[in-house]
């Protein structure tokens, strides 16, 4: 990991965790730009990441995820490709305050998230972590869940309306539910696909999706 320029590994023990330097500075001290900032968080190899920056070179797109052997995989395929505006950042999403300064976060995609079925709490659309990406994230700004699974899903849903969540868009079918009239390049971006999306097609789930903004601060 150390040979990847575009990664970040920050210490994660209690002991050792020092005050992140590139928090609140990614755009100026990383990025050196005002683009706008998107996490794609868990992960994984990267694809969504790397797909996103590859269709939108004027936005800045950082890949957080905790398994050092995935988040390599995405970094050596930006670096190889030249991509300036990629990062990824080792860590767990716990700590995701740690990282980001308050509104500097203009977009958040959660792709394929474990979906915790015994531990409700734990899941990226809970309202733990719906609180988190809350001070992060600019006003307006927007939250998407792409999902095999229908436990995650389906709470998801229960989130938005128990807390009143904006839902711009909410399908339980994606590729059953684009419109024909559907701009190509948003197409091309449902149409990314992770590892385990690739996996889980391939037994015959079927993908939802949804978008949402969080009320302000």
């Amino acid at each position: 990991m150390k040979e990847w320029s575009n990664v970040f590994e920050p210490a994660l023990s209690e002991e050792q965790r020092i005050p992140f330097a590139m928090k609140g500075k990614w755009n100026t001290e990383y990025f050196k730009n005002d683009h706008p900032i998107v996490l794609e968080l868990g992960c994984g190899k990267g694809e969504y990441t790397i797909g996103l920056a590859d269709h939108y070179p004027n936005k800045n797109f950082i890949g957080v995820d905790i398994k050092g052997a995935r988040i390599w995989v995405g970094a050596k395929d930006a670096v190889e490709k030249g991509m300036t505006n990629v990062a990824f950042l080792r860590t767990k999403i716990d700590f995701i305050l740690d990282y980001f300064e308050v509104g500097e976060v203009d977009e958040i995609w959660l792709t394929f998230s474990d979906p915790q079925p015994n531990k409700p709490r734990k899941r990226l659309t809970s309202k733990l972590f719906v609180d988190r990406y809350r001070q992060i994230l600019k006003p307006g700004g927007l939250v998407h869940l792409k999902t095999d699974s229908d436990i995650l899903f389906e709470s998801t849903a229960e989130e938005i309306k128990e807390h009143n969540y904006n839902c711009l868009e909410l399908t339980w079918d994606l590729y059953g539910s684009l419109p024909a009239d559907l701009d190509e390049k948003t197409r091309e971006i449902m149409h990314i696909k992770t590892h385990y999306e690739t996996l889980f097609s391939a037994r015959g789930a079927t993908i939802k999706y949804c978008k949402f903004q969080i009320s302000e601060r």
